[in-house]
């Protein structure tokens, strides 16, 4: 993911934009430094059969947003969440997603470096999914 791609991301994150843009072809282990930005956003994604699946952690403000762009199939109902690595599961409201549209979940919040992140998505019917660990 380029520089561009993740200081849209995190932009968009930090206005509580409903359409968050990030690239098909973003990649896991993306993270900004500080340095170059003022702003270090960690993206963790995964491809999914009929999408992908991406988590941010924002550092300013501090928050976690979960975001699934659907690229195929039948409209699904869906959570987003994410699961820290102490075991604790939040959840966002239930929505409809339909192809080629995107959902987004953000939780402003003090979230605590010494744990990881997964973001997740739970389909109706179908399962949960998850992307890779996200670390501070």
């Amino acid at each position: 993911m380029n520089l561009r791609s993740i200081l849209t991301v995190t932009a968009a994150v930090a206005a509580g934009s409903a359409l968050m843009i990030a690239p098909a072809q973003a990649s896991t282990g993306d993270a900004v430094p500080a340095s170059e930005t003022g702003i270090q956003a960690r993206v963790e994604c995964t491809s999914l059969s009929n999408g992908q699946l991406c988590i941010s952690l924002g550092a300013a403000p501090q928050d976690i947003a979960v975001f699934y762009t659907k690229s195929g199939g039948s409209t699904i109902s869906a959570q987003l969440g994410f699961r820290n690595s102490a075991g604790t599961t939040t959840w966002g409201p239930t929505k409809s997603i339909s192809v080629n549209e995107r959902a987004n979940s953000t939780w402003t919040m003090s979230y605590p470096c010494s744990r990881d992140y997964k973001g997740l998505i739970k389909v109706s019917g179908q399962g949960t999914f998850e992307t890779p660990w996200a670390t501070c």
